[in-house]
């Protein structure tokens, strides 16, 4: 039987401007295994990063409950939820996110540098993830000085350096061409087929690649729709 890593129960978030409340997210419930590669699928506007941020903590929803194994989201203190991000959690954003005054290394060393590893084994960690990534003759460099392909490439590195259980990401491929939009998605296969396989959540609004996951989740306007 397969094992529940997270789990939403009747989750409600709502933006207010001024006074308008916008309903972003109605009622969601799921329950996504460890090990699995799930598309959350959806056109703009659909609550999907929205709800990729609820089950990240990035953000807090309103009512329900999120559950990553028998822990209560509504429980953590803020403290704790940036235990969980840095320990069980890698982020790979459309933008990018890369810190201008660093290089590549360091930027991929950061998050293991925010949780004390020992550097020199931080180095070592990064210098492999890089190089599974392709960019091992980018280490010295900056990231004004990388492609796009290449600075998501970096990102992705940043994102496992702490070999994290659960990998969000948010249309990865977005801001790519579709060659090198490939190439990164092949990045995320070989991810998904290591033997210690990350769970992967990503969103994206295009069905082709939502077809390379093993479950696909329908969003509209705020609600699952299909599964």
């Amino acid at each position: 039987m397969s094992e529940i890593l997270l789990k939403t129960e009747n989750v409600f978030k709502d933006y207010r401007l001024g006074k308008t409340i916008i309903n972003v997210l109605k009622g969601i419930n799921l329950e996504i295994t460890r090990g699995e590669w799930v598309a959350l699928l959806g056109a703009s506007g659909s609550g999907k990063t929205t709800l990729l941020n609820l089950l990240g903590t990035l953000e807090k929803h309103d009512s329900g409950e999120i559950f990553y194994e028998n822990t209560r989201f509504s429980k953590l203190s803020s403290r704790q939820k940036v235990f969980f991000r840095c320990r069980k959690v890698g982020f790979i954003f459309q933008a990018y996110h890369m810190l201008p005054e660093l290089n590549v290394l360091e930027n991929v060393m950061l998050p293991g540098m925010l949780e004390s590893c020992a550097r020199r084994e931080l180095k070592e960690q990064a210098t492999e993830l890089l190089s599974r990534v392709g960019l091992t003759h980018r280490l010295k460099h900056r990231p004004n000085e990388l492609s796009g392909g290449e600075q998501q490439r970096a990102a992705i590195a940043r994102a496992l350096i702490n070999s994290p259980e659960l990998v969000l990401a948010d249309e990865p491929t977005g801001n790519l061409d579709s060659v090198t939009g490939e190439e990164i998605l092949k990045i995320f296969k070989d991810i998904h087929s290591a033997s210690t396989k990350a769970t992967i959540i990503m969103v994206t609004h295009n069905e082709n690649i939502a077809k390379l996951a093993d479950r696909t989740i329908f969003l509209r306007d705020g609600q699952i729709v299909t599964e």
